[in-house]
């Protein structure tokens, strides 16, 4: 049976909030099989809990944040995205803020945390949405069309394409395709960091947001280059944050997808978009576990086989 999984220890890290500036405390908790990841409000009394899910995400200006009963927890995307990158199905995150700590603008971190507390199977069956036929959203906007979709595939692979027009973008890689049966989510995904830009940071701060953003924390880019001083750390980091984020907030389905995303131009709002879309129509996808290892696609035996750091 391929079976569930969650952490084998408690595991804790402190950072600072991108969006509030915060400094925010974490631990990383084992949960029992059939949790699912659920967000603690811990500076709240008494605790408040908010499930993971892509039906109480609210604001998704700059993020994805999650909001039930006037509570919210922010920034969720880049720790669900490793999660769901080292294949977890069940933890506990408790915060004592109303953000997820930043780090360094990517979801290594998160990786590191999450591999040094180590991860071990459940006496349950991991369950995946396999998507059964193609489900699309598209928008359009002064900046031209945006869109995103879901088709079926045996395995998870995303493919997304961005448009930036600046310079310093326009020389990376646009487009890319990655699928977890040959790509290693740690080595080629995991690392790429958020990026933002110096023109935007005054309506960004009146905005309440980026308040705890700089150079140890994203890519910043001016006019006409990248600002930090050790450059990118992939050909292509720019749209590859991009996929990650993407990983992260579909991950808020609930479960493991077997589906292939492709996208252009979309955005935490967007994913978003997508995941409810999916969920609205209960005919376009199925609940599906595998009760032999074995017979499980190749592609989830490669994602599930990730290397440690």
């Amino acid at each position: 049976m391929l079976k569930q999984r969650t952490l084998k220890s408690v595991i804790r890290a402190s950072g600072v909030g991108l969006h509030s500036g915060v400094k925010v405390n974490m631990a990383l908790r084992p949960a029992a099989a059939n949790t699912g990841i659920v967000f603690r409000r811990v500076d709240l009394d008494p605790a408040v809990d908010l499930k993971a899910s892509a039906l109480t995400v609210g604001d998704t200006r700059m993020c994805s944040c999650l909001e039930h009963d006037g509570v919210k927890v922010g920034t969720i995307e880049h720790l669900m995205s490793a999660l769901a990158g080292l294949g977890v199905d069940n933890a506990y995150v408790d915060l004592d803020a109303a953000e997820a700590p930043i780090f360094d603008g990517s979801a290594s971190p998160f990786v590191f945390l999450i591999q040094s507390a180590g991860i071990e199977e459940q006496h349950a069956a991991k369950k995946f949405i396999r998507v059964k036929r193609r489900v699309e959203v598209r928008e359009n906007d002064r900046g031209g069309e945006r869109w995103a979709r879901l088709d079926p595939h045996d395995g998870y692979r995303l493919t997304f394409s961005i448009v930036f027009n600046h310079p310093a973008i326009d020389r990376t890689g646009q487009d890319v395709s990655v699928d977890f049966a040959e790509h290693s989510y740690v080595r080629e995904i995991a690392r790429a960091r958020t990026f933002g830009f110096m023109q935007e940071v005054e309506w960004l701060h009146e905005n309440g947001l980026a308040q705890g953003g700089g150079l140890d924390n994203a890519v910043v880019l001016d006019e006409f280059r990248v600002l930090n001083a050790d450059g990118l750390r992939y050909g292509d980091e720019f749209v590859k944050h991009k996929v990650l984020d993407a990983i992260g907030d579909l991950y808020l389905l609930g479960h493991p997808l077997l589906a292939a995303f492709t996208a252009h131009k979309s955005g935490h709002a967007m994913n978003n978009l997508l995941a409810r879309e999916l969920l609205a129509q209960p005919d376009a996808w199925e609940l599906v576990s595998f009760d032999d290892a074995a017979r499980a696609p190749q592609s989830i035996l490669s994602w599930l086989a990730q290397p440690a750091y």
